[in-house]
């Protein structure tokens, strides 16, 4: 049965060949690719990841996912408009957090929950930072230094 089987596939080929549509396919003439590579068995996953254009963080463990969103925080809350929304976003990552601290999963390491004020805090700070540095006046900027050193010199100087 075998025998006649491959004899029908190999006659659909020739057949398929004599015809010409096995010419001018894509990838014709240029090199099989990770051709005199080492094996990798995970090229399927990284083809994939490649294909669908994924993150790569994407196969990280759990934790490891929470943790690299904890570090990204600041970067992500910067464009927020409002303190609610800031608060909202960290809440949502705390509920994250907790779930997975109830259940855990992967391997163990340690996360906190984001502490909300902290994270508003420099928000604030970060939304005042650039209204400051934009200033039209040349010496506005000299100013605050100088009645800062002016402030140290009084205060020292009412200590003697």
């Amino acid at each position: 049965m075998t025998e006649a089987w491959d004899a029908a596939v190999e006659a659909q080929i020739r057949g398929a060949v004599q015809r010409g549509e096995f010419d001018n396919l894509a990838g014709m003439g240029k090199p099989i690719p990770g051709r005199g590579m080492p094996y990798d068995e995970s090229w399927w996953i990284k083809s994939f990841l490649e294909r669908e254009k994924l993150p790569s963080h994407l196969l990280l463990p759990t934790p490891l996912q929470l943790r690299r969103h904890i570090e990204q925080v600041p970067d992500e809350v910067r464009d927020l408009p409002t303190e609610q929304a800031v608060r909202a976003f960290v809440a949502q990552l705390n509920a994250r957090i907790v779930a997975w601290l109830r259940n855990p999963d992967g391997p163990r390491v340690a996360i906190r929950p984001v502490n909300a004020d902290e994270v508003v805090h420099r928000w604030r700070a970060e939304r005042t930072r650039p209204e400051a540095s934009t200033t039209t006046e040349p010496g506005a900027a000299v100013a605050p230094a100088r009645r800062a050193r002016r402030s140290w010199w009084l205060r020292w100087g009412r200590r003697r």
